[in-house]
């Protein structure tokens, strides 16, 4: 507000226009919503955690992106071509016909007629020669090249990355992520607590929503790229804690050999309750590492995850891809093995269902 006392003063101080004291204001004004928008997303953290906050992500950006409003129904558009062939990104396959449905949304994953799953053919190496195990998903890839580069470049490959289905080049970009070692996820946009005032993006997946208006959804998304071990989401509160929209949608991915990835968005997720229902491999990760953007909170989360990996055997958690998440995971991956830990991709931690 100190904006708006100095334009203030200068207006009762200076015989000025009646036009020159409506600009000072409406500077003044614009730079105070600037400094609270600024303090709120120190505050409240990025649109994977409890609270959300929309900010275009370009190349000249560090926060999460804001899509377009969500469409009522999906684009029928494929992103590429029939996969006919083995597809691969230097050395690593990046699509196996025999794990590929060619449909009117692109290539989706399926189980392959031998028993094959994609959530193993396209699951990173784990190092071994730890008895802790850690997983760190970085999300929000795909849609800043800047950003992205940025993250492939700093992280080690046993960092798991999340890819947004709206970027055009997010195969692209997916590819590689492979290529460099990393293990790959699509992030699936699922509705938030407070939508439409949070909005993931076109073909949200929705609470309430027909069955299969969702999987419709879902494959739209699903077709975007291949070469991914497992899905993740973007948002949800909302959608995670339906345990009666969430069913069909474990189950779709579950028939399709992909893992899920609970990044910890939703504080009363439903996911472990309806994975063991269904039958679907999952992983549980907790509060984002970076819901304060902040290095020393950053790091206090990471020294949590170690804690939590020493009582438990094994502990995944989340990021987005801001420069200083990406920086300090970076930073703390370097010491990780002389502290006794292994970092692995997500793919390693999964729990698989119990047999019934």
């Amino acid at each position: 507000m100190g904006g708006m006392a100095a334009a203030a003063d200068i207006a009762e101080g200076i015989s000025v226009s009646k036009a020159g004291r409506a600009l000072a204001f409406g500077c003044s004004f614009t730079a105070c919503l600037l400094a609270a928008g600024a303090l709120a997303i120190t505050l409240l953290g990025h649109p994977e955690g409890p609270a959300t906050v929309s900010l275009a992500l370009d190349d000249h950006a560090t926060g999460p992106s804001k899509p377009a409003p969500a469409s009522s129904a999906p684009d029928e558009q494929s992103a590429s071509g029939p996969i006919t062939g083995p597809v691969y990104a230097g050395r690593v396959l990046m699509a196996d016909p025999a794990l590929i449905e060619n449909s009117k949304y692109g290539p989706l994953p399926r189980i392959a007629d031998d028993g094959r799953k994609p959530m193993t053919v396209y699951a990173a190496a784990a190092p071994a020669g730890a008895k802790f195990k850690i997983a760190v998903v970085v999300n929000g890839l795909g849609r800043s090249p800047a950003a992205t580069k940025v993250a492939l470049d700093a992280l080690p490959a046993s960092v798991t990355l999340g890819f947004t289905p709206y970027a055009g080049d997010a195969g692209v970009w997916a590819a590689q992520a492979r290529e460099r070692g990393h293990e790959v996820l699509l992030q699936v946009p699922m509705e938030p607590a407070d939508f439409p005032e949070s909005d993931p993006g076109p073909n949200t997946l929705r609470s309430g929503q027909e069955e299969e208006a969702n999987i419709q959804r879902l494959s739209w998304a699903m077709g975007r790229f291949t070469g991914y071990a497992g899905v993740t989401n973007l948002l949800g509160q909302r959608f995670l804690s339906d345990s009666e929209a969430l069913s069909p949608v474990l189950t779709y991915l579950n028939r399709r050999g992909l893992y899920f990835f609970d990044n910890g968005a939703a504080s009363q997720s439903v996911v472990p309750m309806v994975a063991s229902q269904v039958g679907i491999a999952v992983a549980q990760g907790g509060a984002p590492l970076d819901s304060i953007q902040n290095p020393a909170e950053i790091d206090r989360r990471l020294s949590e995850l170690e804690t939590q990996a020493r009582v438990n055997g094994s502990a995944v958690g989340s990021a987005f891809l801001y420069p200083v998440s990406v920086a300090r995971i970076a930073a703390w991956a370097k010491g990780l093995q002389a502290r006794g830990f292994v970092l692995v991709p997500v793919s390693a931690i999964v729990a698989e269902p119990a047999k019934k």
